[in-house]
This record gives structure tokens, sequence and C-alpha cells, in this order.
């Protein structure tokens, strides 16, 4: 692979209770453990800076393909909900679910489209056969 991009970012503190500054300082950040997980919840998570980036991966991913297909996307979207919880191997593991709206498509073409994203994103080939990823169309 011939790297075009490479992202940097350091976390420090006490992990989940840290903190996380990229190196061009765009970044820059509290993290807390959420309440969910017993901590206070006072800054965000490696949970949810996961699921916005594989929300906006996505999206551009599904653009790309909307844009080969000549297919409609206007008012689309992408959320991402990223699942933590214990494994069998004593350790955690994450569970994504992708919802994707394209409401100037029909349910089958958008189906097909986030399909073919999901083939294409960064994210999505980083995460396959690692942890499960769900995608799924809503038809609002």
């Amino acid at each position: 692979m011939k790297t075009i991009y490479t992202a940097e970012a350091l976390a420090t503190g006490e992990g989940r209770n840290g903190h996380a500054r990229s190196s061009d300082g765009l970044l820059d950040l509290d993290l807390a453990i959420p309440e969910a997980m017993g901590g206070n919840g006072q800054g965000t998570n490696p949970e949810q800076l996961f699921a916005a980036g594989y929300a906006a991966c996505f999206h551009s991913a599904l653009q790309m393909i909307a844009r080969q297909e000549k297919a409609d996307i206007t008012d689309s979207s992408v959320g991402a909900r990223v699942g933590i919880g214990a494994n069998d191997a004593g350790g955690f593991q994450l569970s994504v679910t992708l919802e994707v709206t394209l409401p100037s498509l029909g349910h089958d073409e958008a189906q097909a489209i986030a399909d073919k994203a999901h083939q294409v994103c960064p994210y999505s080939n980083a995460t396959r056969g690692n942890i499960d990823v769900t995608v799924t169309v809503t038809d609002d």
C-alpha cells in the first residue's frame, strides 16, 4: 500500500480517563469512561470517536459509489452505533451498526449502493472479519 496520508494522535493520562490530541492540534479533548461503564461520562470516549470516524468514512464511500452509478443521494446520511462488551476470552470486543439513509432512492437501490460502499470503505475493510458490522438502510 502506498500511504497518502497518516493521522497521528497521542493519548495521555489514565487511558479512558485521560486526554487525546492530534499532532496538528485540531483534535484536542478530554476522555472519560461513559456512565454506562461506571465512569463519570464527562468527556468523549474511544467508541464515540470510532463511531464518528466510521460514519464519516462510510458516507464518503457511499458518495463515491453514488457518483459512479449516477445515483441521486441528496440528503443522505450515515449514522454509526459502536457497541462494546465482554468477549469470551476475558477481554472486550466491539460491534458496529451503520444506518444509511438515502431518501431519494428506493430501498433496493439504496441497499445495493450501501453494500458496494461497504466493500470500498477503509473502515469496513479494516474491521471485516474482526468485528460484527451490520449495514442497514432506512426508508426515511
